[in-house]
């Protein structure tokens, strides 16, 4: 489903700020792979993230999707197929614009065929309100309201439902539930599990809980100094703690991981 081969980016290159953000990392991902990742700050994994969506060109190297070479497709074209979350809530929403427009806007964006200045018609909207019925917070009957009204649990569900209204082939998470309260975090990563599954969405999931990331999805990625020093699925996976990670991270790097966010997240 995903290929990176060898991609590498360095940025401010030839400078006293110079930073080699990914180095040489390939990977492939199967249909239907829902991968956690875990890694201290300037691991890569957001420089990752960036490379497959399109926000810049890779220095080298490659990126395939679904077979078909896209590392110099532009980002709103990827956009297409490619759906994406961030930490904070307030980026994946227009507050101005209500609820229903908000999901007319992310349809239409990705839907095959479909110019951006269609129409929504009454069987469009229909699907939205069945779709926010799954959230089972109340947004159905709230079509109308600005986004700017919710909470940021409900702007990151309702987020989580305009990335994959319409099935991307790839789901990029970049921390989406950090910034919510607990409880409200667990209802949005149990979403995230159920529209994943069901959905048979292929999917990459940065997290700073070594639990969180052992217990969801089927595969794992340690990162450090933009390698993969780690990759692990199956079986094997099956069996790790979070002690068996700090102890895979130190094989592959010669250094303890010293993130106090991960660690005091266990």
């Amino acid at each position: 489903m995903l290929d990176l081969i060898h991609i590498s980016k360095t940025f401010n290159p030839g400078t006293v700020n110079e930073k080699k953000a990914v180095s040489d990392l390939s990977v492939h991902l199967d249909d239907g792979d829902f991968v956690t990742i875990i890694g201290s700050n300037g691991a890569g994994k957001s420089t990752l993230f960036n490379a497959v969506a399109g926000t810049f060109y890779v220095d080298s190297g490659s990126v395939i999707l679904g077979g078909q070479d896209i590392t110099y497709l532009e980002e709103h074209k990827r956009s297409r197929v490619i759906g994406r979350m961030f930490q904070d809530p307030l980026k994946g929403t227009a507050p101005s614009m209500s609820i229903e427009e908000n999901l007319a806007l992310a349809y239409l964006r990705s839907s095959e065929g479909t110019s951006p200045f269609s129409r929504i018609g009454r069987r469009d909207k229909e699907l939205f309100r069945e779709k926010l019925a799954l959230l089972g917070m109340g947004l159905e009957d709230r079509m109308k309201n600005p986004v700017g009204l919710l909470s940021g649990g409900q702007r990151q569900a309702l987020t989580l439902l305009m990335a994959t209204m319409v099935t991307p082939k790839v789901l990029l998470l970049d921390e989406h539930t950090a910034a919510l309260d607990p409880a409200t975090a667990d209802k949005v990563m149990e979403l995230t599990r159920r529209i994943v599954s069901e959905s048979h969405i292929t999917c990459m999931m940065i997290t700073h809980n070594m639990s969180q990331a052992l217990e969801t999805g089927n595969r794992t990625f340690l990162m450090s100094d933009g390698r993969i020093v780690y990759d692990v699925k199956g079986e094997e996976r099956s069996r790790l703690t979070t002690q068996d990670l700090l102890r895979k991270f130190r094989e592959g790097t010669g250094r303890d991981l010293d993130n106090d966010r991960i660690l005091l997240s266990e």
